[in-house]
């Protein structure tokens, strides 16, 4: 509790120099609270019925408090690096371990800021593959927190597809909403993180879909040497030996950029395993075997070269490349794996929290309201240490 009482009284000071410092700092501290605590999921007026019951707060209108949550002056441009200074210890083998995912936030009810019909590719056969929701972009750091590999959302956007900005811009805050990619809302929420943790060793680690030369290249050309990325390689992805070197000799035309193609992933997946060695590698929470083989490789999709690893765990295989080629295999395995925990953070936030309970319609009101949620993230299944019953793939 003293922890906390630290941490929420530093949040609170950065309400000081608005004209209501002292109450809307006073709410917000009690707000997260009353979000940390189990009460009931966290929908506005369920958190005002928290004040009310829990903490003594009869005398707040219901009014005045949905006035708050729909505010557009809370300071989050500030509430956000001051959370990730106080966060203790946050690098792992001198490295900032940055999981990036993106996800869907199904809704019900109708003109709700930011929803629109969204493909969903993880619907089951009794749910649409279009539903009305909105699409967070997420950027979470990766800790391991009483033995176990955690994550802990630290910024997030709203992904707004370019054909429904002109009836978003509809809305009182049209001249904030511009069309940006999600690899665009990713480097630009990279490098605020990076520009509070400065000369920090940055590593992302992302599925196939940021994993490529979008993401990588505006943040090598920004941050320089300070980042790198894991991800997975989908498997038709075409792979070549590093270029040869050719010292003192001279060729016509430009140096070679790329060497022999060897193939696909699908297609080397096969033949590579018989050089496989076995590896011990946390993964998932216990000490795992599995088959790997590594080496120095150049890829199209990044144009640079980079330490590509094919996994083998039973019947099934995945490819893994890292552009820090000083990681070992049971690193790069290890770090990969733990990316999975952004996704039980997505579950938590949905149904634990009650992000999908909660129909606020008003883009402050939405904005707001997700910013709460996210704040108290480092309590719940993520940083309990609680075991899953079932184990995801690789």
């Amino acid at each position: 509790m003293l922890i906390l009482h630290d941490i929420l009284g530093k949040l609170r000071d950065q309400f000081e120099g608005s004209r209501k410092a002292g109450e809307r700092g006073i709410w917000f501290v009690y707000t997260i609270v009353a979000i940390i605590i189990p009460f009931t999921s966290s929908k506005t007026s369920n958190i005002l019925r928290c004040l009310n019951t829990l903490f003594g707060f009869s005398g707040i209108a219901k009014k005045r408090f949905y006035t708050f949550m729909a505010s557009p002056k809370i300071p989050w441009n500030r509430l956000w690096p001051t959370l990730w200074k106080i966060i203790p210890e946050p690098m792992t083998d001198d490295r900032l371990l940055l999981a990036l995912d993106d996800y869907i936030n199904p809704k019900t009810g109708r003109k709700i800021f930011a929803c629109d019909k969204l493909f969903d590719h993880a619907a089951k056969l009794n749910q649409t593959k279009y539903p009305w929701a909105q699409n967070v972009v997420t950027v979470g750091l990766l800790k391991i927190i009483k033995g176990r590999w955690a994550c802990l959302p630290l910024n997030w956007r709203f992904y707004h597809m370019k054909k429904s900005l002109e009836r978003i811009n509809r809305t009182a805050i049209a001249a904030k909403t511009q069309f940006e990619t999600k690899l665009d809302q990713a480097v630009e929420m990279i490098c605020e993180i990076a520009s509070v943790f400065t000369q920090t060793h940055i590593v992302a680690v992302t599925d196939s879909w940021f994993g490529n030369n979008g993401l990588w290249k505006p943040l090598s050309d920004k941050l320089g040497c300070c980042f790198d990325m894991i991800s997975r390689l989908r498997s038709n992805s075409n792979i070549f030996e590093l270029p040869p070197e050719c010292p003192g000799k001279k060729r016509r035309g430009r140096p070679a950029k790329y060497g022999k193609k060897l193939g696909t992933a699908k297609s080397l997946a096969a033949e590579l395993k018989k050089l496989a060695i076995n590896c011990d590698v946390n993964l998932y929470g216990r000490i795992r075997t599995v088959l790997a083989y590594e080496q120095l490789l150049m890829l199209k999709t990044i144009k640079h070269a980079v330490k590509v690893m094919w996994v083998y765990r039973q019947s099934q295989w995945v490819a893994l490349f890292s552009t820090d080629t000083t990681l070992s295999v049971a690193q790069i395995i290890e770090y990969y794996g733990a990316r999975w925990k952004i996704e039980a953070a997505f579950k938590e936030l949905k149904r634990d929290i009650g992000s999908a309970e909660t129909q606020t319609r008003h883009p402050d009101a939405v904005t707001n309201h997700l910013h709460c949620l996210l704040f108290p993230m480092r309590k719940g299944t993520n940083f309990s240490g609680e075991k899953r019953s079932q184990f995801p793939p690789i």
